[in-house]
């Protein structure tokens, strides 16, 4: 900015005072405004806009201060500087307090102090403008890489749902049992979940890991998944590697939450007597226990290959005797509690299992 094209507005009720700062300000190549009190100061203000300002306190109607006030309140970065006669120290701090950038003490008797204040005043709103601008344009940079992540993230998102919805379909082609059995445990998972307070995305983990819990199935031979009736001890072995197995189909998909986990611990029991690692009590993820909980009650009323489906009597059974032992107590008293009020949000499972209390 040069020197020509600075504009300073000076207020000051006494016409000697006003009319000795313009001359000199203007004969230091300055464009000055004069205004003899605070209300005709704002209204230049706001018409000219002047680049800085400099006024005296104690003036009829409105005093210094307010005009202080107001151009701050406006334009922050117009630099305001106090000419005043009272000298008091407390009336330099109220003034910087509401506004104004520098003091100085009448009689001004070097008019160059008055011209570097205002010198320095506009350097440092020029640098105040230059980092807003600066702070403006990071905030601009960051809102649009912030968008440009969210597009990606919902991309991401998006692929590994339908890698889930792709996954779910294949075990259906496999082994259509299995592939119903995990979308109706996907629907009970999920409510016990947001029954226990979960928040929002562990629930929607809980109900991915539901939907690919028996994924290692795709590894074992179809005759085992079908037999009409039950599995000897070497069969059962087979069968008991399907945890595993989904872990390892599961684990370099970049998941947010740890669903190969709770995949892979889904048959773990709190007393350890679970597999496929024996885990036990806190060493379980509280998903996978809430998976386990799920898991259980489906299977037991459902139809199998080798045995209809059991009536609800012998799901609550299984429930309260391993509770505490076996299963996760808070998880079950939900599961029950969901099941027998009529929960909505389990009605296409509760709509086809025996028994059910009325």
């Amino acid at each position: 900015m040069t020197t020509e094209s600075i504009a300073v507005l000076v207020i000051d009720d006494d016409p000697a005072i006003l009319q000795n700062i313009v001359c000199y300000l203007e004969d230091s190549d300055f464009i000055c405004f004069g205004a003899a009190d605070g209300a005709a100061g704002i209204e230049t203000f706001e018409r000219e806009r002047p680049d800085a300002v400099i006024v005296d306190l104690n003036m009829p109607g409105m005093n210094g201060r307010d005009v202080i006030a107001r151009i701050n309140a406006q334009s922050p970065t117009t630099p305001v500087i106090v000419v005043s006669g009272t000298g008091v120290i407390d009336e330099a701090v109220e003034s910087m307090r509401v506004g104004a950038w520098d003091f100085l003490s009448k009689p001004v008797r070097r008019m160059e102090e008055l011209e570097n204040a205002v010198r320095a005043g506009l350097r440092r709103a020029r640098t105040m403008r230059e980092s807003n601008e600066y702070k403006e344009t990071l905030e601009r940079m960051v809102k649009r890489r912030t968008r440009e992540l969210q597009l990606a993230n919902d991309r991401t998102e998006a692929i590994l749902l339908a890698t889930v919805q792709s996954l779910s379909t294949v075990i259906n082609l496999k082994d259509a049992y299995t592939g119903t059995h995990q979308q109706r445990v996907a629907l009970i998972a999920p409510a016990i979940a947001e029954e226990l307070g979960m928040e929002q995305r562990a629930v929607e983990a809980v109900r991915l890991a539901a939907l690919l819990h028996d994924v290692g199935k795709m590894g074992l031979p179809s005759e085992f998944l079908t037999k009409p009736s039950r599995l000897d001890a070497n069969e059962m072995q087979f069968i008991r590697q399907h945890p595993q197995l989904g872990y390892d189909i599961l684990k370099d998909i970049p998941f947010e939450l740890p669903i190969p986990e709770m995949v892979l611990q889904h048959h773990e029991r709190l007393d350890g007597s679970g597999y496929p690692r024996g885990l036990a009590g806190d060493d379980i993820l509280p998903e996978a226990r809430i998976l386990a909980v799920a898991d259980t009650v489906e299977a037991i009323c459902s139809h199998r290959p080798w045995r209809p489906a059991h009536p609800f009597s012998h799901a609550l059974h299984e429930l309260t005797a391993g509770k505490n032992t076996l299963y996760c107590p808070d998880a079950v008293n939900s599961c029950i509690d969901l099941i027998t009020r009529g929960d909505p949000r389990l009605t296409t499972f509760t709509a086809t299992i025996k028994g059910l209390p009325s």
